[in-house]
């Protein structure tokens, strides 16, 4: 930081010196790619799963600053659509241990206003001890803005949230989830969040105006310093992200390249990947064949699970 530059002088230089191209985005992360699938269930022992999982990938967050992103969207208690409060806090716990000097939980719902309100009626409150210490709205979050260069979408520049744009380590928490847009939203489609309600409102259409797809791919190139734990223990088919069924796999799904992990967790659902646009604009489409990523733990024959699809959506069956 600059002599006499502030805190958020010097976040919004960084963000604004971010050169996001299509061929940084499909050139990065050059060595094979792995993925994690471990089986899991909202228990105790998902504390010691994610610090095992943490430990395999050699996620090193030792001094720095860690954010979660949950994927904390609705409340309905006859279905399930929020990242399960015992993931979220497993791994908090679990980069605390580690080491990292700060751990915040972090989200933007793009329905909900009262975000608080939100997370104490999925739980949030209840299993995450002194939870509002330790959590940040984003969508009333300080922001500043990053100029995309040559974006997928029809945007030029986002404004983010300081709290995401200063992590170290930005953390991907998604429920494994159909989506009626875009076809599955996992841990890519989970950064919508990032996006303040402050600044494009409720529910965020400036995305949906500039291209769902290409705003996936834009977010994701954005936070290259990123790590993805799927929560697949119970997703939701059907009409999701919100008004689906829930569908138990039991597992977890992790690792460093967010497209890797999308893509594997689409075999699970018995999605092909290779037909989900926004992974086709965010990485070469060798890198998404099974083959090229390397599967640590359970087979995805073992645990794959057929998820129901919607009419329009028929066509992504694997």
């Amino acid at each position: 930081m600059k002599k006499g530059m502030t805190r958020r002088e010097a976040l919004a230089a960084a963000a604004g010196c971010l050169t996001l191209t299509r061929c940084s985005v499909l050139g990065e992360h050059l060595a094979q790619p792995r993925v994690s699938i471990v089986r899991a269930s909202y228990t105790q022992a998902i504390y010691d799963t994610v610090r095992r999982l943490l430990v395999e990938h050699r996620v090193d967050v030792r001094g720095k600053r860690v954010v979660i992103k949950p994927n904390l969207v609705e409340f309905d208690p006859g279905t399930t659509i929020n990242t399960h409060p015992m993931l979220v806090h497993a791994a908090f716990e679990g980069f605390r241990a580690l080491g990292a000097a700060d751990v915040r939980i972090a989200e933007g719902p793009g329905h909900r206003r009262v975000t608080l309100d939100l997370a104490d009626a999925a739980g949030y409150f209840d299993t995450i001890p002194h939870f509002e210490d330790h959590f940040t709205d984003l969508n009333l979050d300080d922001v500043s803005q990053v100029l995309l260069r040559d974006p997928f979408s029809r945007l030029s520049a986002v404004y983010f949230p300081n709290t995401a744009l200063g992590a170290d380590l930005l953390v991907s928490l998604p429920k494994m989830k159909t989506h009626h847009w875009v076809g599955a939203t996992l841990s890519m489609k989970n950064f919508f969040g990032l996006v303040p309600g402050s600044i494009y409102g409720w529910p965020k259409n400036v995305l949906h105006w500039a291209g769902i797809d290409e705003c996936i791919a834009d977010l994701h190139a954005a936070f290259p310093r990123h790590f993805a734990i799927v929560d697949g223990v119970v997703g939701m088919e059907g009409n999701g992200p919100i008004q689906g069924n829930p569908k138990p796999v039991g597992v977890l799904v992790a690792g460093k390249d967010m497209t890797a992990v999308d893509a594997t967790c689409c075999r699970i659902m018995r999605i092909n990947p290779s037909r989900i646009h926004y992974l086709r604009l965010a990485a070469a489409p060798s890198r998404l064949e099974e083959q090229n990523i390397r599967q640590i733990g359970e087979a995805i024959r073992n645990v794959q699970t057929p998820f129901d699809l919607i009419e329009p959506f028929q066509s992504l069956r694997l």
